[in-house]
């Protein structure tokens, strides 16, 4: 090795969350290709590079990883609280039909643009109506994710979501995902089981599993719906699509709250990737995680979209410690029924499971250098005895500081680098201004 090797970046005096999730002090950490090169005692490091970032009062981790996401719901922020259910057939549906080409690029624009504020650098979209204009974006923007069509054909969704045949259907499928390049990948998915007919729902599985793409739709998300499901398939929804034969693809499961134990043992056989959205699942449910955990099944958290109440993932794990702690601790007088280090893997391993991308979520040589700087020296952080604690019980997407996807930095000191921010602010003023049924269009 030369005395002085280069690399693209540089993480100088660091402190870092290590893969068992203790805090390590003391070191470099040198970023080159996209990876993390090499982490180094800071006294001994001798890589050179252009970008130097000091690392002073913060603490690197892991970027955070939505594993659920709806990014054509983003303009339908604050829209949805106290609404009655179900809401995604009342509003979100109809609500995303009406969208255009620009309001969808607007959407995907402010989607990034949060996402990258509050230490989410990767994600996975449900499916949208226009996935290429929203690749256009979140590549541009810098982020890591996987995307798919809202792919429907039941005669209840509107005609501008609903997919004119099956075939077409999966065709739609197939060609999004051939124009997905650089960090973008693509998902098969579904709206939600009960909502497709059995030919599109088996039809999607099959060239998920044929084509060698994920799967990934919403499941057992309220306990209507899976009664519904059994009163027109005879089984629950995982054991029927184990029974069909359909789980040969890897698999995300969105929201999974209503779950059977032998649903959980099929989760567990088939390795089907959980994600859990604490703010919008509050009013349907509360999953069985620990069971999950303790079966062996990944689980990760999304936010369900902006419209959930935005889309910061510290905000979720604080959250769901408190579902948990009420639900699942106080019966069994299990305070630590959800650790915090439990969540904070969650928020960025369980999710990178989602994404289906080797060594993401992780702080180590040759992992993807997908990372995010916290400013531990805010006031409701420090000081503090424990920092891992005090990240879930007190941080929020506000206290980080740098943002780093793929080795590049998105955002530095709190300002976007890869996203024009004011002139975002200003297109989405008058985008209400030009189209009023945006806020009233019931």
């Amino acid at each position: 090795m030369p005395d002085n090797p280069c690399c693209d970046l540089l993480l100088t005096n660091a402190r870092y969350l290590s893969p068992d999730l203790s805090v390590v002090s003391g070191k470099s950490i040198a970023v080159r290709d996209g990876r993390i090169l090499d982490i180094t005692d800071q006294d001994a490091c001798h890589y050179q590079a252009d970008t130097v970032l000091d690392g002073g009062s913060l603490l690197w981790m892991p970027g955070l990883v939505d594993g659920h996401l709806h990014t054509s719901q983003q303009l339908l922020r604050g829209r949805l609280l106290d609404e009655k259910p179900v809401i995604w057939k009342r509003v979100n549906v109809p609500f995303e039909s009406r969208l255009n080409e620009e309001s969808s690029r607007l959407s995907a624009q402010l989607a990034a643009m949060e996402m990258i504020s509050c230490g989410t650098t990767g994600f996975v979209d449900a499916g949208g109506k226009y996935p290429e204009i929203y690749a256009g974006v979140y590549q541009a923007a810098g982020l890591r994710g996987r995307l798919s069509v809202m792919t429907n054909d039941n005669p209840f969704c509107p005609e501008s979501l609903r997919a004119p045949s099956v075939s077409a259907a999966v065709e739609r499928l197939r060609s999004m995902g051939k124009s997905l390049t650089g960090l973008l990948r693509p998902i098969y998915s579904i709206t939600t089981p009960t909502a497709v007919s059995e030919e599109l729902l088996r039809a999607v599985f099959q060239a998920a599993a044929e084509d060698g793409v994920p799967v990934e739709t919403h499941m057992n998300e309220y306990a209507s719906e899976v009664t519904d499901f059994i009163e027109r398939y005879g089984q629950r929804p995982f054991v029927w699509l184990e029974r069909e034969g359909l789980l040969s693809a890897p698999m995300t499961a969105a929201h999974c709250i209503f779950l059977s134990q032998e649903e959980i043992e099929i989760m567990a056989r088939r390795q089907i990737r959980a994600v859990h959205c604490p703010f919008s699942n509050c009013g349907k449910g509360v999953p069985p995680t620990p069971q999950l955990l303790a079966a062996g099944i990944s689980a990760g958290l999304g936010t369900d979209g902006s419209a959930h109440g935005g889309l910061d993932l510290f905000r979720e794990m604080r959250l769901f410690r408190g579902v948990m702690n009420v639900t699942r601790g106080v019966g069994t007088a299990d305070s630590s029924v959800m650790p915090a280090e439990t969540l904070l893997s969650m928020a960025a391993r369980g999710g990178a499971a989602a994404l289906m991308e080797p060594g993401l979520g992780l702080i180590q040589a040759g992992a993807p250098a997908d990372l995010i700087a916290m400013d531990t020296d805010a006031p409701h952080l420090w000081p503090t005895q424990n920092l891992v604690h005090t990240l879930v019980e007190s941080a929020s997407g506000a206290d980080v500081r740098h943002s780093i996807v793929n080795g590049k930095l998105l955002m530095r000191n709190r300002e976007l680098l890869t996203i024009d921010t004011e002139r975002i602010r200003r297109e989405a003023e008058l985008l209400f201004e030009k189209h009023p049924w945006l806020q009233s269009w019931k």
